[in-house]
């Protein structure tokens, strides 16, 4: 006699899946656009960042000075300020605001024919691949001889956000991400710029006294994450409740994460406990 699978799942676990199943969310041409058909090259990639950044490359290091990369850094921080810029201006684009507003508690309508739907999609796309160029903060610092600054908060944030953008834009695509994706982006302009900024020398970080406050808005967008997937819990809003959750479970952890850096940093000051603030 055979069993089928579900016949050897609980009723509890076969209910979960099939509720997963039913907020899925499938487009012929999304799902099939460059590095988002399968999760085989995205897995690859963050393996790849993992082996590199914690086994290769402090190896490779070791007895090596640190590379002057500076002007690539320069460039790397104009690109990413311009680029998290430009991912911004979508909400401005004729009719964004407009729908974004009348789709608060509402999915909006989807398919190639429907109005935003596109434009919302691909903006989620800029935003994975950003995600992905992010993974070269990490690179950089391993190229510098900066391994303290290779922390678990750094590494885990980064490995997270890619499988997180992945998974979203392949499997969910819920309107509740246009949040996170617009005040993750707007931090991500004010840091990269400050990055830039800090690159070009003794000269100019003088006068980079906002330095801590980046870190204060990084954790206001995780503060605001949270308390916006509550609301949409509470109004129970018709909107993918399985990324509603998951939304709610990353930002309290990044809450605490970045709330303990910011401690070791600013407050108790503790040159061992610093770190990079990223994201």
């Amino acid at each position: 006699m055979t069993l089928t699978m579900d016949a050897m799942l609980p009723d509890w676990l076969i209910s979960r899946i099939e509720f997963i199943k039913d907020e899925i969310v499938e487009d012929p041409v999304v799902d099939n656009w460059f590095l988002v058909q399968s999760w085989i090259p995205v897995t690859s990639i963050v393996v790849a960042y993992l082996v590199f950044v914690k086994i290769i490359g402090p190896r490779m290091m070791e007895n090596r000075k640190p590379y002057n990369i500076k002007h690539i850094i320069l460039v790397y921080n104009l690109i990413q300020t311009v680029y998290n810029a430009y991912m911004v201006s979508f909400i401005f684009r004729p009719g964004a605001m407009h729908s974004v507003m009348n789709n608060l508690c509402d999915r909006v309508l989807k398919g190639p024919d429907a109005p935003y739907w596109m434009t919302f999609c691909t903006c989620t796309y800029l935003y994975y691949i950003s995600k992905l160029i992010d993974l070269l903060d990490t690179i950089f610092f391993v190229l510098r001889k900066k391994q303290s600054q290779v922390t678990f908060l750094h590494v885990y944030h980064h490995s997270m956000m890619v499988f997180t953008t992945w998974v979203f834009l392949r499997y969910f695509k819920g309107e509740q991400a246009t949040l996170v994706g617009l005040l993750n982006s707007t931090v991500h302009v004010v840091m990269y710029s400050y990055y830039f900024l800090a690159a070009l020398g003794p000269g100019v970080q003088k006068y980079l006294w906002w330095k801590k406050y980046i870190t204060k808005f990084q954790l206001l967008q995780f503060v605001l994450f949270g308390v916006h997937a509550i609301c949409l819990l509470i109004f129970r809003c018709k909107m993918p409740i399985v990324i509603t959750y998951y939304i709610f479970l990353q930002a309290t952890v990044m809450c605490v994460l970045f709330g303990n850096f910011y401690y070791h940093t600013y407050i108790n000051k503790n040159p061992k406990k610093s770190a990079k603030a990223l994201n």
